[in-house]
């Protein structure tokens, strides 16, 4: 799990609540456990959800809230207290601290103090630094559809389950026809709408637990059963449960739908990378060029979007990789190989890449993109001048440890 930061809110007035969630809600890596607008229920609040840090707005009454932290710090001793008011006095912030508040903001608060306190709290929560481990969304999206999108995703994050280090969830957001869990010949107690409607009485174990987890390591929250339920699975909900996954996993993968609707962009806003799947041909090509001028509407999206070209080397009738980088003016980031047979075979029988054809081509070009998208590459390939050549150092190195160093296919490679 990722070292979130879980926080549980009292603040009897509405506006400056509000103020606040949107400030936290702003930073990554925190999880906003329960918010509370009375000072009699949150000791309760915070006994049911366990959060790491309660953040208490004294400015209602002095007194209570005063009173309220002092229970805080005998019942719930694992729960720092970050006290917030509009009063700056020296006498009210002593009264705060031999309360057994750890930190003490002013209104209004200004994000980076906020941070700064956050984080003060998390090194005592977590050691080091205080910073929590970040978490990585990775969105795919098919220019249309058969192209191997949700293949992709599957044995995508299986790669990265691999590794021990890593958590990783996959979300299949293809409400109507999703079949991720066909990939993983798994057959899921719990979908996404049970997650959706469950979302406020979920905590992380919970969550896991309502996930099924293949044996790659891989965990699957599938798409709904029934297809009236994906009419249920609005934009603010689906906030809400990558929120969490964020919060719970160190890597989230999303297949999305080839719909491009208001729940597929609320992933891509989310994403920090998405994994633009094509092929070389001209439909698909046509698609890419649509799409890039579509995202150019959304803010920082198009700059995030990486072209991936499935089933390269398919024949003699695909275009050449310089026609189709001219076509939509932006380098192909990766190439992943045809093998038909074998992507057949793996999807008839439910079984990852990585565990049916561990050492085929196609295996080794995605556990080869994992390790590019990998944020904390290791310190001893740092130094390699640039993305694919690291990518490529690494994937050496990870074949060596195995007796053999195949070479990953990126750019214009043949």
């Amino acid at each position: 799990m990722s070292n979130v930061l879980r926080l549980a809110i009292v603040d009897p007035h509405d506006a400056s609540r509000e103020t606040l969630k949107n400030l936290l809600l702003g930073m990554d890596m925190i999880w906003l456990e329960a918010e509370c607008s009375r000072y009699e229920f949150f000791a309760d609040v915070v006994g049911q959800t366990h959060p790491d840090i309660g953040v208490v707005n004294v400015d209602a009454d002095h007194d209570k809230s005063l009173s309220l932290i002092s229970r805080l710090r005998e019942a719930s001793p694992d729960c720092a207290i970050l006290v917030i008011s509009s009063a700056g006095d020296g006498q009210l912030i002593l009264k705060a601290m031999r309360a057994g508040a750890k930190e003490f903001l002013t209104q209004p608060i200004k994000g980076e103090d906020l941070a700064a306190a956050l984080e003060r709290l998390g090194s005592q929560r977590f050691g080091g630094d205080g910073r929590a481990r970040g978490s990585t969304v990775i969105a795919l999206a098919g220019v249309t559809g058969g192209v191997g999108t949700t293949s992709l995703a599957v044995n995508l994050g299986c790669a990265l389950a691999a590794d021990p280090k890593n958590s990783v969830a996959l979300l299949d957001l293809d409400l109507a026809l999703g079949d991720a869990d066909v990939f993983l010949d798994t057959i899921p107690d719990y979908t996404l709408i049970d997650v959706a409607q469950n979302i406020s009485r979920l905590d992380f174990t919970l969550l896991k637990r309502s996930l099924t987890k293949h044996a790659s390591g891989l965990y699957l929250l599938p798409r709904p059963v029934q297809l009236q339920d994906a009419r249920a699975i609005d934009s603010e909900s689906l906030r809400r449960v990558i929120g969490l996954l964020k919060a719970t996993f160190s890597h989230l993968i999303v297949d999305t739908s080839k719909a491009f609707s208001e729940t597929d962009m609320v992933a891509l806003e989310a994403a920090k990378h998405i994994l633009l799947v094509t092929q070389l041909d001209l439909p698909c090509l046509r698609n890419v060029v649509r799409l890039m001028m579509s995202f150019e509407a959304y803010e920082g999206l198009k700059e995030r979007v990486k072209v991936i070209v499935n089933r390269a080397g398919l024949g003699s009738g695909q275009i050449s990789l310089k026609k189709a980088q001219e076509t939509f003016g932006q380098e192909i980031y990766w190439q992943v190989p045809n093998d038909y047979r074998t992507m057949v075979d793996v999807r008839n029988n439910g079984v990852p890449l990585t565990e049916y054809a561990p050492r085929a081509a196609i295996t080794q070009s995605i556990l080869a993109l994992a390790l590019a998208i990998t944020d904390a590459p290791p310190k001893e390939e740092a130094d390699e001048p640039d993305d694919a050549a690291a990518a490529s150092g690494k994937w050496r190195g990870f074949w060596a440890r195995r007796g053999r160093a195949p070479k990953a296919k990126t750019g214009d490679e043949p």
